[in-house]
């Protein structure tokens, strides 16, 4: 009697295909000429990215200086998030393209999987899982006569959903020096560009009448819109930038009974929600307050008096809370029985990052780590 073969409906075959991570979709690149295609069609993208959005399956980058000054070389280490092996690090990840820079790469994002990661004058995306880089090309746009320096401050990332694009916008100061025999004051200005990755090219657009500040500690990405800490001319607010109409507006900070003299407030995506954690900026012992912009900001939950804390890094799958102990090691808070584990990873003081990122296969028309010298080492114990 002959054997029924059966026959799976390519449809599918790719939902199957759609919720493997990016490492197995690699390998089976070159199974054949159609899976390799359908792997890179937007749909495969988009359905691959919210399969793993929807399971919540997120892995971890953890920013750090191991140096005993903050100016030694910064890199990156993917912690494992395999259930009993406690964020152990797998490798670190050097990356020579921000070696010779005088600060560490500022990391924005991450936007579907994408990491902005940006210093002075450079720029480039990342994605992390694909393992593919993109530095992005110089700015043409024109600076004003006269100018004597320029300097490079916030930068942001997102997606325009509605012209499929990942965009970059980025502020610029211009310095104009002081000319004492034609009776100038040393002055400046500033300028906002924007990088569109669809043309591979900046555009200037207009200035917002507030000036954002500072370097994200959390991801300050929240659908479609990015957000800073700004300065109006006589108080502290929220810039945001909608990614999709190019446009700047202003939030107010939550109402949270203090000043920003005396308490940290950092930004963060709160499940899909703009949030604010704040805590104190002195003392040993920290209580950490969650409020999320719904309409009107709302506090959404306080964390009593943690002893030997010095600052939050990230919330975790289940709301548990990654902190900086005061010894400068990657803790981990469990809310729910008020347990703080250590997780034996050590960096220079205030030197963590913690980047939370869903695998993507979001395509940045780059080039592989390995042509960009990208070097990723295995880690054992000791590297902790």
């Amino acid at each position: 009697m002959p054997e029924t073969r059966f026959e799976v409906p390519e449809m599918l075959r790719l939902e199957i295909l759609s919720k493997l991570p990016v490492k197995s979709l690699t390998r089976f690149r070159c199974v054949c000429k159609s899976w390799c295609s359908s792997f890179q069609t937007p749909h495969f993208i988009t359905k691959h990215q919210q399969n793993n959005l929807h399971n919540n399956n997120l892995n971890l980058l953890l920013k750090r200086c191991q140096g005993n000054t903050r100016d030694d070389i910064y890199y990156f280490s993917q912690l494992s998030t395999e259930k009993g092996q406690n964020f152990s690090v797998q490798h670190n990840i050097h990356l020579p393209f921000f070696e010779d820079c005088w600060y560490a790469p500022v990391v924005s994002g991450p936007c579907n999987g994408l990491l902005c990661l940006h210093d002075a004058d450079k720029v480039a995306l990342w994605n992390p899982s694909t393992r593919e880089f993109k530095t992005l090309p110089q700015s043409t746009v024109q600076r004003p006569p006269s100018v004597d320096s320029t300097s490079f401050g916030c930068v942001g990332i997102g997606f325009d959903s509605q012209n499929g694009d990942y965009k970059v916008v980025r502020f610029v100061t211009n310095y104009f020096e002081e000319n004492e025999d034609e009776g100038l004051m040393g002055d400046w200005n500033h300028q906002v560009e924007l990088y569109s990755l669809k043309s591979d090219s900046w555009k200037e657009i207009s200035v917002p009448g507030v000036q954002p500040y500072g370097s994200p500690l959390f991801n300050n990405y929240v659908n479609g819109f990015y957000y800073w800490q700004a300065i109006g001319d006589s108080d502290y607010l929220i810039l945001s930038f909608d990614m999709v109409n190019e446009k700047f507006s202003a939030l107010p900070l939550p109402e949270f009974g203090g000043s920003l003299a005396e308490y940290y407030l950092e930004l963060l995506d709160f499940n899909g929600l703009l949030g604010a954690i704040i805590y104190p900026r002195e003392g040993t012992d920290k209580s950490f307050d969650l409020w999320v912009m719904n309409g009107s900001w709302t506090k959404q939950f306080s964390i009593e008096s943690l002893p030997r804390v010095e600052r939050p890094l990230g919330f975790w799958k289940n709301g548990e809370l990654f902190l900086e102990s005061s010894d400068h090691e990657l803790v981990l808070f469990d809310p729910s029985t008020r347990e703080l584990k250590s997780l034996g990873i050590h960096a220079y003081q205030e030197t963590m990052q913690i980047i939370a990122y869903v695998e993507s296969l979001v395509p940045i028309n780059g080039r592989s780590e390995r042509e960009e010298l990208i070097i990723r080492r295995p880690a054992g114990d000791a590297s902790n």
